[in-house]
């Protein structure tokens, strides 16, 4: 996620990090290039273009425009629907801390091993989680915050999240048994276990729930479309403006058409996506530091302005 402050108005038109030039200069170059050879037909042939009328380009840009503005809409919902979850998962994460370790006897040995089991744990999801969103490897991250006797049947597990979850819910029911917190308030911490299953859940719904195929390919084709027709109807009354034109409007059609692709899938490694790395490790620095532990891992700093 891009967390730099706004550059100045001479930076802004070089910046590059973030921004969708790079996935759409192909396609901006070719508009320019084409405006420019329609642009020589008419300057050598001027009747080649002159039965061509702006007025159809203005209704299909208007009608181009909302269907781009409905799409980037919903795939910002997407984008923010998701930073929501995860700032609902630190809020989770951060209350069943502050409930184990107000709650849990730790007058003995099994009441303190069962509050570092329970925060470790929930450290372990969260970094589990946001591998399974990536699709990547989360032995490296997960397995040193839970006990090695869980290690095969962890690996074995098809959604690693929920197993972690059940494996917390069976710590919490040993609680019960073992009257090392009041009922009442084992059920306030299975309600926080609810919480984050609904937070796990949610971020599968969005990952595994893409936009309508028909509806990304009608405004892919209509975006061609209409940047290829344009030039025609520009040439006569712009002259050799018609490239400079063309192109701006290519950008900020294509850019749009990027730009809301990019976010569709909140959950990536891209400049624009979540930063679900930092995101994990504040949650793992805050628990652990409630545990009593003074040997944390250091903040991730921004790199070139981008957190990931």
């Amino acid at each position: 996620m891009i967390v730099r402050q706004t550059p100045n108005a001479f930076k802004i038109l070089f910046t590059l990090r973030g921004s969708v030039i790079p996935h759409i200069y192909p396609q901006v170059l070719l508009i320019t290039l084409l405006s420019a050879l329609i642009s020589a037909v008419q300057h050598g042939i001027p009747s080649s273009f002159e039965s061509y009328s702006t007025a159809p380009f203005t209704l299909l840009g208007i009608a181009l425009s909302l269907f781009l503005g409905f799409r980037n809409n919903a795939s910002y919902q997407r984008w923010w629907e998701a930073r929501g979850l995860w700032g609902q998962l630190v809020f989770d994460a951060r209350s069943l801390t502050r409930q184990l370790l107000s709650f849990i006897d730790e007058e003995t040995e099994i009441g303190r091993d069962t509050q570092r089991c329970m925060i470790h744990l929930t450290i372990a999801f969260t970094h589990a989680l946001r591998h399974r969103l990536r699709g990547t490897a989360p032995w490296q991250d997960v397995e040193r915050f839970v006990e090695p006797e869980y290690h095969i049947s962890m690996r074995q597990a098809g959604n690693l999240p929920e197993y972690l979850l059940r494996l917390m819910g069976k710590k919490l029911g040993y609680s019960r048994r073992h009257q090392l917190s009041s009922d009442l308030m084992i059920q306030n911490m299975d309600e926080r276990l609810t919480s984050m299953t609904i937070v796990l859940a949610a971020c599968e719904r969005i990952q595994n729930t893409p936009l309508p195929f028909a509806y990304i390919l009608l405004v892919h084709r209509t975006t061609y479309l209409y940047c290829f027709m344009l030039p025609f109807g520009l040439a006569t009354s712009l002259g050799w403006v018609t490239p400079l034109v063309c192109g701006v409007i290519a950008y900020t059609f294509f850019g749009l058409d990027a730009l809301s692709e990019e976010i569709t899938d909140p959950f990536g490694v891209a400049p624009n996506h979540l930063p679900l790395t930092t995101l994990s490790r504040t949650i793992e620095i805050n628990l652990l530091e409630a545990l009593g532990e003074t040997d944390l891992p250091s903040d991730i700093a921004p790199q070139d302005g981008c957190l990931q």
